[in-house]
């Protein structure tokens, strides 16, 4: 990484930004360091409380923390009903284009309708505060509405991945003990019809705690349903009421389960609370997306993941943005379909992952540069950290080398974005999260928890956040082990991180990815980042794999660009290439050409899987988060042909 390249924000954008000059962010640090349970107090003035708190944080029983303690509000009230008595009840809450081009713009008023009437639907069935719901959906407006309907009635609920199997969804009903499932008869994905209401059914004979279920018709697929359990949403809404009454919820009423994978194979369950949450989510929607009533927001993630909940639903809304949703795949039906829907709608904002723009340089830059982009005035990046030949590529492509770019690092478990550039304010360097947001509080410690002001190390969080995960369902003693054993008092986020000089973040992946040759500690992103310089390569994982001398070698696993062409010599040249770029040692033993890599729907590429394929040309542990299980198919076909073909020459 070339640590000296610096970016300026662009002065056109700082004009006019909320936060335009690195002075205004210093005071917001300070104000924040000066006095944090002051500085959030203020900051959750930023919403509607039906009553006050009488304590910002509650800190005596680490590491469980409460926020905002006796205050009583309500994020769907927060997301709709306060914007109803200015001119946002006009404005385009929701703007959504289907995989097959169907188009549906919610009105906030709009919104609230729907919502009320859905509330409305659940009351008759006898659904109430505490109850727990999952939703398992295409992304949908009715998503987001089962979801804000959930929020307004006080039943937390769990969204899963519409791309999960029944086997995954099961598990997550069981955990939750649900009384209540939210689905569809199915969604569409590359032109395919995914079941789900099927998947449903075949999970619910073994969860004996859903009484209800409701089934949104999307694409009219013949479903079978069950008397008396089973409903249909227009036939559940019809007639219904379109006004209901928000109820007033604790501040630590839990909002949400979202099941992430665990290391075991077990998922799990990370539970987020309400006052605290959307607090500091508002924030950090103003502080990194400079929102302004006129943006029309596009963040890519799919509903299923945090980031779908944090800043496509509950943050957009929240602020009283327009957020768009689409239904599809980036690649459906031709590699130039987020340009189309960027020119389409004017999007101002677009937040997308790394893996996406990696796979959009791999089609090249034909398809951007064929539509009008001159109306996006920010880029994002979410979802793991992105290499700086693709941060270039964004900035040049896509951004016109005119906008400024946040890479933004946050987990499932900190409910919103810690670490990130704020776009008029701090100059950027390709491929680092920079600065940590004001109130995140992160630090890099070694081995022994040392601090390390300049180096590598494990990034910990050391002290409590609003939006901080509360504990993992059902198991507070796994929350303990995970996340705040490893150095006592502070939290462990998993993720390897350098500092530099300036006090810049840069994000080196899991500490899981971490390879050791020949007793040096390389991360799995400095050798891909090596990897995704050469001009052939469009994206790159590498793994460590048993080595007789070095204990461990790098084995890689490329993907080239369209024109590229696979070959033993090139495949030399990709381990000389590193060898140069980084260092002997950080010489591949092996580069695998591959047409695809294992990666959750929201873009994570999963190491853990690549690592069970070398080892054992199969796959054991945890695959509910896999987007496409054709990937590792292929793969360990590809592993055992190997294998054979070294047998023959041997």
């Amino acid at each position: 990484m070339d640590q000296q390249e610096i970016f300026p924000p662009p002065k056109h954008f700082s004009e006019k930004a909320h936060i335009g000059s690195m002075e205004q962010c210093e005071a917001l640090y300070k104000a924040c360091a000066a006095d944090p349970e002051k500085f959030w107090a203020e900051q959750a003035r930023n919403l509607h409380w039906f009553s006050p708190w009488k304590q910002v944080l509650d800190w005596s029983n680490p590491p469980f923390a409460r926020w905002f303690i006796g205050g009583k509000t309500n994020i769907a009230y927060n997301c709709i009903d306060r914007h109803l008595s200015s001119a946002r009840r006009n404005k385009a809450a929701i703007i959504w284009e289907g995989e097959n081009f169907e188009q549906r713009i919610l009105t906030y008023q709009e919104l609230y309708r729907r919502v009320a009437k859905f509330c409305n639907a659940l009351k008759k069935l006898g659904l109430k505060t505490g109850d727990r719901s999952i939703i398992y959906m295409p992304m949908i407006p009715e998503a987001a509405i089962a979801m804000l309907a959930c929020a307004r009635l006080g039943i937390t609920h769990s969204v899963v991945f519409g791309g999960f199997s029944a086997e995954a969804l099961k598990a997550r009903i069981q955990d939750l003990s649900a009384s209540l499932v939210i689905t569809a008869d199915a969604g569409l994905r590359r032109g395919k019809e995914i079941p789900l209401k099927p998947n449903v059914d075949e999970a619910l004979p073994e969860c004996p705690t859903v009484k209800h279920q409701v089934v949104f018709r999307r694409l009219g697929s013949k479903v079978e349903m069950k008397a008396g359990r089973d409903h249909w949403w227009h036939e559940l809404t019809d007639g219904v009421s379109e006004q209901c009454a928000a109820e007033p919820l604790d501040s630590e009423h839990p909002l949400y389960v979202l099941y992430t994978s665990g290391t075991t194979g077990k998922p799990k369950g990370v539970v987020h609370t309400t006052g605290g949450y959307l607090t500091q989510v508002l924030s950090t929607m103003k502080w990194v997306f400079d929102i302004k009533d006129e943006d029309i927001y596009w963040c890519t993630a799919d509903v299923g993941w945090v980031t779908g909940h944090s800043y496509v639903v509950y943050g957009p809304l929240a602020a009283g943005a327009t957020t768009l949703m689409y239904e599809g795949a980036p690649d459906c039906p031709k590699p130039d379909r987020f340009w189309r829907i960027i020119e389409k709608y004017r999007v101002s904002i677009f937040y997308t992952s790394p893996t996406a723009i990696r796979s959009f340089i791999r089609q090249g830059d034909d398809f951007p540069n064929a539509h009008d982009l001159s109306s996006l005035r920010l880029l994002g990046s979410v979802g793991e950290p992105i290499n700086p030949a693709a941060w270039k590529w964004y900035h040049r492509v896509i951004g016109k080398e005119k906008l400024p770019i946040v890479d933004t690092w946050w987990q499932t478990e900190t409910g919103c974005i810690m670490i990130s550039p704020v776009p008029g304010a701090t100059p950027a360097k390709p491929a680092s999260a920079t600065r940590p947001l004001p109130g995140a509080a992160p630090d890099i410690l070694d081995e022994n928890g040392n601090s390390i002001p300049v180096g590598k190390g494990y990034l910990v969080l050391t002290r409590p956040w609003p939006a901080m995960l509360r504990t993992l369902h059902g198991d507070p003693e796994r929350f303990k082990q995970n996340y705040w054993s490893r150095f006592p008092g502070k939290y462990f986020t998993g993720d390897t991180a350098t500092r530099d000089e300036d006090g810049y973040i840069w994000l080196l992946g899991r500490n899981d990815d971490v390879i050791k040759v020949s007793g040096h500690r390389l991360s799995s992103m400095e050798v891909e980042s090596a990897l995704v310089r050469h001009k052939d390569v469009a994206e790159a994982a590498v793994i460590g794999a048993p080595h007789e001398i070095k204990g461990e070698g790098i084995h890689a696993f490329v993907t080239l660009k369209a024109a590229a062409k696979e070959s033993p010599a090139l495949a030399d040249e990709l381990k000389e290439w590193v060898a140069k770029e980084i260092g002997s040692i950080s010489r591949p033993e092996k580069i695998l050409f591959v047409a695809g890599l294992p990666k959750t729907r929201s873009g994570k590429i999963m190491r853990r899987l690549l690592r069970e394929v070398v080892s054992a040309d199969k796959v054991v542990g945890d695959t509910s988060t896999l987007e496409d299980y054709n990937v590792i198919l292929k793969l360990t076909q590809q592993g055992k042909e190997e294998d054979e073909i070294l047998a023959e020459k041997k």
